[in-house]
């Protein structure tokens, strides 16, 4: 207890000091004498007196370090979301089917290979230009060309018709490229260049006023925004670590903090807990192959893993409510696909806990209890050991908490902290403890699609079958079908990735994303956030209120 008093009085003086720095005047990155007036104003808590204006703590890892340029990384991987300044063709709502920005019209050929959509005629960005089908074709060219976050090698090039349709030429077909036209915010062709992300100019709801990196940005309402009246005219995100956004709220510094599970055993006065739910998974993949190495020789495979039931045990072997509450403090859903929740998830992959059935399971496969308690069959130990990034207290807990359960099922678990530089290839021959979730049914192809008819590629796996299902869900005419595919591949009724079929991956909770937020401040509707614990909370930001 003393060393975590020490730890928030650190945080404290670290919040007093960044508040400082972000108060203190400096020349604004545009010239503007009124924005610099404006970064005094952020450290004042906007609850007290501001009605139309909010303050946000985020983590470090939120700040966009190519900054605000859809060709690098804004809108999409840790920054999921429909961008604040840039608008986008479609967008996801709430249920995460499609609904329309830019787009007024959207329609597919027969064969999957062109989209043609129709956009408003009546936006400009916010230098007063208009925004055109040419736009649109130049920087879905540009993301194409030189994305480093996103893969675009679906399409062949974009093409203006006229000023208000655009042709997206495929190289192959993609039936969900709307969910990709829902993270790609649109840039002005007139306007762009190499510094494009550090001073953005969009057509969005937002204009990024100014950015002290390492500390905060600051959002003004764009006055010539085409959408619904924009509630919050100004929003200011400030960067911290945990500690130090918890002592922000106790200050009254923010007016919404994110947090952790460790932190829900307390209160802030003035303050109540907001628990949102998601996809934010996290499960460790057991690699499905023997023990081996690969044509270049690197190894992969495990001889434990690989046997099928053994995998099948572990996923019913293993408490997830437990987990919920010994690790999350019951924040959080249990998690039994990467999908779970979404418009494409089988239903088929939840399970019910059941320690005996997974005894059972592993006695008929011969893995027979040794005298130490541990299974062992053919000479091959019941054992592996699991990995997890060093830097995440969350996924060593469940680490642990993993290394405990299994044990009473005979299997032994070690654990062990890497770093992501060696993680990925060492987790195709040790499981790793992952952490995935988004809006799109890529993150299923991502994850168990054969890459280059071999194996998948974060874990040795492969199934011609399941290859087939999303292949064709894919080259689907429309989004539902496409639905219909997606659950196939993971289970069928005969063959999938589910308990039934080949299990090469186990999931233990979504964990639900938590905020500090005053209590006056009614932050809307969300949906279901995606991975990473950021900016996704600010994606209907404009229609916050104060009461």
């Amino acid at each position: 207890m003393k060393s975590r008093w020490i730890s928030f009085i650190i945080a404290t003086f670290m919040c007093i000091s960044l508040l400082s720095a972000c108060g203190s005047k400096k020349e604004a990155p545009l010239g503007d004498d009124h924005t610099s007036q404006q970064t005094e104003q952020a450290a004042e808590p906007s609850g007290e007196g501001a009605k139309d204006s909010v303050i946000v703590a985020m983590g470090p890892n939120s700040e966009p370090e190519a900054g605000f340029d859809p060709a690098y990384g804004w809108g999409a991987g840790e920054h999921v979301h429909e961008p604040l300044i840039q608008s986008t063709l479609t967008i996801t709502k709430p249920d995460l089917s499609i609904g329309y920005d830019l787009a007024t019209d959207m329609q597919v050929s027969e064969d999957g290979m062109t989209w043609t959509v129709t956009i408003r005629d009546d936006v400009t960005f916010t230098d007063g230009e208009a925004l055109t089908a040419s736009d649109v074709a130049f920087t879905y060219n540009t993301v194409k060309e030189v994305s480093s976050v996103n893969d675009f090698t679906m399409l062949k090039e974009a093409v203006a018709v006229d000023d208000t349709t655009v042709e997206f030429h495929m190289a192959q077909a993609y039936s969900i490229w709307p969910y990709t036209m829902a993270i790609v915010g649109i840039v002005p062709e007139h306007a762009y260049g190499p510094d494009y992300g550090q001073q953005p100019i969009g057509s969005g709801r937002y204009v990024m006023k100014q950015w002290d990196k390492g500390q905060q940005i600051i959002f003004e309402a764009n006055p010539d925004y085409y959408g619904e009246e924009i509630q919050m005219k100004r929003v200011t995100v400030v960067f911290m670590e945990e500690d130090a956004a918890f002592a922000a709220a106790r200050a009254g510094q923010v007016d919404l903090a994110y947090t952790a599970a460790a932190y829900t055993d307390q209160t802030i006065e003035g303050y109540e807990l907001l628990s949102f739910e998601t996809v934010d998974n996290r499960g460790f993949n057991l690699p499905a192959v023997p023990a081996g190495t690969d044509a270049d020789g690197n190894i992969l495979g495990n001889d434990f893993t690989s046997d099928l039931q053994v995998r099948r045990a572990i996923n019913i072997g293993l408490d997830r409510e437990e987990m919920l509450t010994n690790v999350v403090n019951g924040y959080g859903t249990p998690a039994y696909s990467v999908c779970d929740k979404m418009p494409w998830y089988n239903s088929v992959a939840e399970v019910e806990y059941n320690l005996e059935e997974a005894k059972a399971i592993l006695e008929e496969a011969g893995w027979v209890l040794g005298s130490d308690g541990i299974r062992e069959k053919n000479g091959v130990r019941a054992a592996f050991n699991l990995l997890y990034p060093a830097s995440d207290s969350l996924r060593q807990a469940l680490a642990a908490d993993t290394q405990n359960q299994l044990k009473e099922l005979g299997i032994e678990v070690t654990i062990e902290g890497v770093g992501w530089d060696t993680a990925y290839d060492r987790a195709q021959a040790e499981p790793l403890m992952w952490g995935w979730g988004a809006h799109s049914p890529m993150e299923l192809y991502n994850i168990y699609h054969t890459l280059e008819g071999e194996t998948a590629g974060y874990s040795p796996y492969s199934n011609e079958m399941v290859d087939k299902y999303m292949d064709d869900a894919l080259a689907a005419g429309d989004l539902e079908t496409s639905y219909e595919l997606w659950q196939k591949a993971q289970w069928d009724g005969t063959t999938g990735i589910t308990q039934e079929g080949d299990i090469p991956w186990i999931w233990l909770v979504n964990i639900d994303h938590l905020y500090w937020s005053r209590e006056n401040l009614r932050v809307a509707e969300q949906k279901l956030h995606p991975h990473g614990h950021g900016w996704s909370i600010v994606n209907n930001v404009d229609q916050w209120t104060w009461q």
